[in-house]
């Protein structure tokens, strides 16, 4: 009779990948993240490392429910490449930095359940942004953890990523801790080769004016 009872079978539980919210809470917040994923991934590209928006991290296995959805966080030690969210007990890592871009609707929320949740994950620093500085006078708060609880990072560095972070109206401006080079945004980025393509079109028309100067002095600027 044991034989004809029905065995249990192990039900796979599901994982979602969206909550269908928004990803900012306007399009100032908006521009922050995109600006801040985007620098990371250009400076950590070629490393193991991956740079997450928005994308659920969840903490527990077998608990879908306990799950947060941090607007951009770094992870070391991974696999490159896109996930439709991140289990920590599957990829064995956790996030080494954490940035929310923050405001005075998610301020509790910010400061309260998200420090603590990171804290106890191990999360190395979290920084929070207000791009709009409603609540953070300085707009850019960072915190280090040391032992298990987080201590206000007060030099603007980010050790994980050796980047030096300042506030630049209403984004924050990446810079290299070992040259003081800033990382630059696309925009930035087109700006300057433009610049430089400008530059270098200039001084061929002065090279080119000066060669043509010495050949009406009766000089050859190939042979000099």
């Amino acid at each position: 009779m044991a034989g004809l009872l029905p065995t249990p079978q192990s039900t796979e539980i599901f994982y979602p990948s969206s909550d269908s919210e928004p990803l900012a809470e306007t399009s100032v917040h908006a521009d922050a993240i995109i600006n801040t994923v985007t620098v990371l991934r250009e400076h950590l590209k070629g490393q193991s490392a991956i740079v997450f928006v928005d994308q659920f991290l969840y903490y527990a296995q077998g608990f879908p429910r306990l799950r947060v959805a941090p607007d951009v966080m770094v992870i070391f030690n991974v696999a490159p490449g896109g996930r439709d969210n991140y289990k920590i007990w599957e990829e064995g890592q956790i996030p080494v930095v954490i940035f929310e871009m923050t405001s005075e609707g998610t301020k509790n929320q910010d400061t309260g359940f998200k420090k603590t949740l990171y804290e106890q994950l191990g999360v190395l620093e979290y920084w929070l942004f207000d791009p709009k500085g409603e609540w953070i006078q300085e707009q850019l708060q960072g915190y280090r953890l040391r032992g298990e609880v987080y201590e206000p990072i007060r030099d603007g560095l980010c050790e994980p990523l050796q980047l030096r972070l300042q506030v630049e109206e209403q984004l924050i401006g990446f810079y290299r801790e070992d040259t003081g080079e800033k990382l630059l945004i696309p925009e930035e980025l087109a700006e300057a080769l433009k610049k430089e393509k400008l530059a270098r079109q200039q001084a061929e028309s002065q090279v080119e004016r000066l060669k043509e100067h010495l050949r009406s002095l009766g000089i050859d600027p190939e042979n000099i």
